[in-house]
C-alpha cells in the first residue's frame, strides 16, 4: 500500500510498477473510493497526482480525499479489465461510474422454444435462451408497440398458465387480434411465419418487412386470392404508417449504437442512441454522479457495464470520445456477441454528426435535470409557505388503508424525497390488531408501528400525510402526541371532494383549523399532494388485492396434510385448476413427480365433494 502525501509525489510513485494492472484508491478509513485499470500503472497514477490528467476543480477536491492506494499487477491489460470489473461489482466504489440496473425498464420477451410463442413484458433480462427486445426507456411507448403488434401480426396474447387451460377463445379472437392457438388448430408454419415477421419489426427491419409483404400481396393478387391480398395490404399500410414516425439518421441501414457524454465531474450524462436499420429507434440517458473518471474512462466503463447483460449488441458502437482501451473493448464485445464488433470514434462525416448529436442530447438532458431540480425545490418552498410548515418538506411520508368490509386489511406508506418517489423507502403493512372495517383503528396501529418502535426507520419525515381528512388527521395527532413526536414533524390530512356537497376539489386539513386550506391559483401544489395520496392508494390497493387473491385462491390444497408448496405447484401446473384435480383418480395423482399414493389419497379425500345428508323426517 502506498500512502499519499502532499509532498514528494515523485518519491511516492517511484515504487509503482510500469506493468499493466489495477489501482485501488482509499480514504483515511480504508474505504475504497475508486478502482481503475491502466496499461501502465506508474504513468496513470502520475497523471492523477501531478495534476496533468485532472485539472477540474471538483476532481481535485475528490483527489484530496485519497489517503492511500493499492496496486495489483496483472499479466495483461485484458486481465486488468476483468479484475477491475470484478472489484467494482464487489465494492461499489463511490466515485466509479455506477449504472443503475435496468430492472425498472421494460423489455419484450419472445421464447422461440414454445410451440406458439407470445410476447410478454418483463423488467429483467435473463440468460434463458429467449429473445429479448429492449430495454425501452418509455413504458407507454413499449405498450403501444405491443398493442400494434397484436393488432397487426395476431400473436397469441394469453399468459402461458391460461394458454394451457383455456377451453374457448377469448375476446381477442372475436375481434380478429389473435388466431387462438389455445383452442383452435393453427398451422405451425403459418404461426412461425408471423413470429419471423414480428422479429423483423422489433429489430427495426420495417422497410425490409414492408417489401416482403408487398411481394406476398402481389403474388396473392396474381393468384386471384383477393381476400388474403387485402389482409396483406392492410398490414403493409399499417407498417408504412409506423415508418412515417421513424427518424432516418443514416443511409447505410446498419445497426449501431451511438454514445455521447456531457457534463463535469460532479454530474454527467451519458446518452445512448439506438439506430436500427438506419433509423433512430430510441434514446436513453444515464446520470452519473460524482466520479473521478475522465470522459474516456467513463465511456469505457459505461460500455462494459451496459453491454454485459444487454440482449442485443450491434455490430458498431460509435463514441464521442475514444476510450483508451477501445481495441480491448472490441474484443470483449465480439466475444459477447459471437462476431466482430467495432468501436468507432469518428472525426468527420455522417458518423461524427451522430456522435455530436448524442453529446448534444446528453447536454440537453443535463440542463433539463438541473431545471427540474430547481423547479422541484421551488415547489417545495411554495408548499411550505402555503401550508405554513415548520420545515421544508424534503422528506414526505403518506399513509393509506385498504380493505373490503374489514377483511384482508392492509396499509401502505409511500415516501417522496425532494418531490420525487423514493420507492426503496415504501412499506406495506398487514393490519394485525383490528377486526372489522375500522379505518381509524387501523391507521392508529400502523402509525404506532412506524414511529413507535425503537428500531423505527429514520430519519423521520418532514411532513406526514394521512388519507381520510379530519378524522384520520386527529388520529395521527393523538398517536404522535403519545409518542412525544408532535414537534418533530408536520402533519396534514387530505380528503376527496364530496360531489353531493358541490365541492370541486380535494380538501387538505391542518391541525387546529376547521376549514380546509385554500390553494387559490397554486393548484399545482394541491395536485402534487393528490399525486402523493394517489400513489399511497395505488400501493395499498395492489397489496390488498395480492393478499385477498392469496387468501381466496391460496387454494384448499394448502390445508391438506402432506401437500406442500412443491406438490401444490405440480398439481396446479398439470391439472390447471381445483376442479380438474378433484376429477382425477388416485392413480393419475400418484404418477405426478413428487407425489405418492398416500399424498394422492390425501388430495382425493380433502377435495371430495361433501355428500348431501338425507332429509330428516
Amino acid at each position: 500500500m502506498q500512502v499519499v502525501r502532499t509532498e514528494d509525489s515523485a518519491e511516492r510513485l517511484a515504487g509503482v510498477s510500469s506493468e499493466p494492472g489495477v489501482y485501488i484508491m482509499k480514504d483515511d478509513r480504508g474505504n475504497i473510493l475508486y478502482v481503475g485499470k491502466a496499461k501502465n500503472l506508474k504513468k496513470r497514477l502520475a497523471s492523477y497526482f501531478s495534476g496533468s490528467g485532472h485539472s477540474d476543480p471538483k476532481t481535485g477536491a475528490l483527489l484530496r480525499k485519497i489517503h492511500s492506494f493499492d496496486t495489483v499487477i496483472t499479466a495483461s491489460e485484458k486481465e486488468a479489465l476483468i479484475l477491475e470489473s470484478n472489484l467494482i461489482k464487489r465494492h461499489r466504489p463511490r466515485y466509479n461510474v455506477d449504472l443503475k440496473d435496468d430492472k425498472r425498464y421494460l423489455s419484450l420477451r419472445l421464447d422461440l422454444q414454445e410451440s406458439y410463442p407470445n410476447l410478454i413484458l418483463v423488467r429483467k433480462i435473463e440468460k434463458d435462451g429467449a429473445l429479448y427486445f429492449g430495454p425501452f426507456a418509455s413504458a407507454q411507448a413499449v405498450r403501444q408497440t405491443l398493442k400494434f403488434i397484436h393488432r397487426t401480426f395476431k400473436l397469441r396474447q394469453c399468459a402461458n398458465k391460461n394458454y394451457k387451460s383455456r377451453i374457448r377463445p377469448c375476446i381477442n379472437f372475436q375481434m380478429g387480434w389473435c388466431l387462438a392457438p389455445c383452442c383452435r388448430k393453427v398451422d405451425r408454419r403459418q404461426y412461425d411465419h408471423i413470429v419471423k415477421e414480428t422479429i423483423l419489426f422489433l429489430k427495426g427491419r420495417t422497410p425490409e418487412l414492408v417489401r416482403k409483404i408487398k411481394k406476398e400481396m402481389m403474388s396473392a393478387a396474381d393468384a386471384q386470392d383477393y381476400e388474403w391480398a387485402g389482409v396483406l395490404r392492410d398490414k403493409m399500410f399499417a407498417l408504412e404508417k409506423t415508418l412515417q414516425h421513424q427518424v432516418a439518421v443514416t443511409t447505410d441501414f446498419m445497426d449501431r449504437d451511438v454514445i455521447g457524454m456531457a457534463g463535469t465531474a460532479d454530474f454527467s450524462v451519458i446518452t445512448l442512441m439506438s439506430v436500427r436499420g438506419g433509423s433512430l429507434l430510441g434514446t436513453r440517458h444515464f446520470h452519473i454522479q460524482e466520479t473521478m473518471a475522465t470522459v474516456q474512462e467513463a465511456i469505457g466503463a459505461f460500455i462494459r457495464q451496459y453491454y454485459e447483460n444487454i440482449a442485443f449488441i450491434p455490430k458498431e458502437v460509435i463514441v464521442s470520445c475514444c476510450p483508451e482501451d477501445a481495441r480491448l473493448l472490441e474484443v470483449w464485445l465480439g466475444n459477447l456477441k459471437g462476431e466482430k464488433v467495432t468501436v468507432v470514434c469518428p472525426l468527420r462525416g455522417e458518423k461524427r454528426k451522430l456522435a455530436d448529436l448524442a453529446v448534444q442530447n446528453a447536454a440537453n438532458e443535463r440542463k433539463d435535470f438541473f431545471a427540474s431540480k430547481k423547479a422541484e425545490a421551488k415547489l417545495l418552498s411554495r408548499l411550505q409557505s402555503r401550508l405554513q410548515l415548520s420545515r421544508m418538506p424534503l422528506h414526505i411520508e403518506c399513509f393509506d388503508n385498504s380493505n373490503i368490509s374489514g377483511t384482508s386489511q392492509v396499509s401502505s406508506m409511500v415516501v417522496f424525497k425532494n418531490a420525487r418517489p423514493h420507492r426503496s423507502g415504501y412499506r406495506r403493512y398487514i393490519v394485525r390488531t383490528v377486526s372489522g372495517p375500522d379505518d381509524y383503528a387501523a391507521m392508529a396501529e400502523i402509525l404506532k408501528r412506524r414511529y413507535g418502535r425503537k428500531d423505527a426507520l429514520k430519519p423521520y419525515p418532514d411532513l406526514l400525510i394521512v388519507d381520510g381528512g379530519k378524522g384520520q388527521l386527529n388520529i395521527a395527532l393523538s398517536i404522535l402526541e403519545q409518542l412525544h413526536m408532535l414537534n418533530k414533524l408536520d402533519v396534514i390530512g387530505i380528503a376527496k371532494k364530496d360531489g353531493f356537497k358541490g365541492e370541486s376539489e380535494d380538501k387538505v386539513y391542518k391541525p387546529g383549523r376547521s376549514n380546509p386550506v385554500s390553494f387559490g391559483r397554486e393548484t399545482d401544489l394541491l395536485l402534487f399532494l393528490q399525486r402523493i395520496r394517489d400513489e399511497a392508494h395505488r400501493v395499498a390497493v395492489a397489496f390488498h388485492r395480492r393478499r385477498r387473491a392469496k387468501k381466496t385462491m391460496g387454494s384448499v390444497l394448502d390445508t391438506l396434510p402432506g401437500i406442500g408448496e412443491k406438490r401444490k405447484n405440480v398439481l396446479l401446473k398439470h391439472f390447471g385448476n381445483i376442479r380438474n384435480i378433484r376429477a382425477a383418480t388416485i392413480e393419475e395423482l400418484g404418477k405426478l413427480p413428487g407425489m405418492n399414493r398416500k399424498a394422492a389419497e390425501a388430495v382425493r379425500q380433502g377435495l371430495a365433494e361433501p355428500k348431501e345428508s338425507p332429509p330428516s323426517d
